[in-house]
C-alpha cells in the first residue's frame, strides 16, 4: 500500500519543485524589471525612450521581490529537504537532469533576486 502511495506523490512532488522554481524565476525577472534589465540593456547598447518607462515599476519591487523570495524558498525547500520520492524507473523524475535544471533556475533567481534587492548599494560603483 505504501509503494501505490509514494509512486503516486512522485510526480507531483517533481511538478511542485519545477513550479516552484519557474515561479521564483518570473518573480526575480518581475523584480529586477524596473532596475537590472534597463542597466544590462544600456550596458549592451540597446537604448530607446521605452526603456525609461521601466523605472515606473520601481513601486512594485518590494512586492515582486518578497513573492519571489517566497517561491525560490519554497524551489529549495523541495529540493534540498524535501524527502525525495520513489521514481519509476525511466520516468522523468528519475533522471538527474530534471533536477540539475531545477537547482539551476533556483540559484539563477536566487542571484537575480538579490542583484535587485541589493541594488543600492552597487549600482553608484558603476557610474
Amino acid at each position: 500500500m505504501s509503494d501505490i502511495h509514494d509512486a503516486e506523490t512522485a510526480p507531483r512532488s517533481a511538478d511542485h519543485k519545477g513550479l516552484f522554481a519557474t515561479l521564483g524565476l518570473a518573480g526575480a525577472f518581475l523584480a529586477s524589471a524596473c532596475c537590472i534589465v534597463p542597466l544590462v540593456l544600456v550596458t549592451l547598447g540597446i537604448s530607446g525612450a521605452w526603456i525609461g518607462n521601466l523605472t515606473a515599476l520601481e513601486p512594485y519591487k518590494p512586492l515582486t521581490s518578497g513573492i519571489a523570495i517566497v517561491f525560490i524558498g519554497l524551489g529549495f525547500w523541495h529540493v534540498y529537504f524535501w524527502t525525495k520520492p520513489v521514481c519509476v524507473e525511466g520516468s522523468y523524475c528519475a533522471r538527474p537532469q530534471s533536477s540539475r535544471l531545477t537547482k539551476t533556475v533556483l540559484w539563477a533567481a536566487t542571484v537575480l533576486v538579490l542583484l535587485s534587492v541589493t541594488l543600492n548599494w552597487w549600482a553608484p560603483l558603476l557610474y
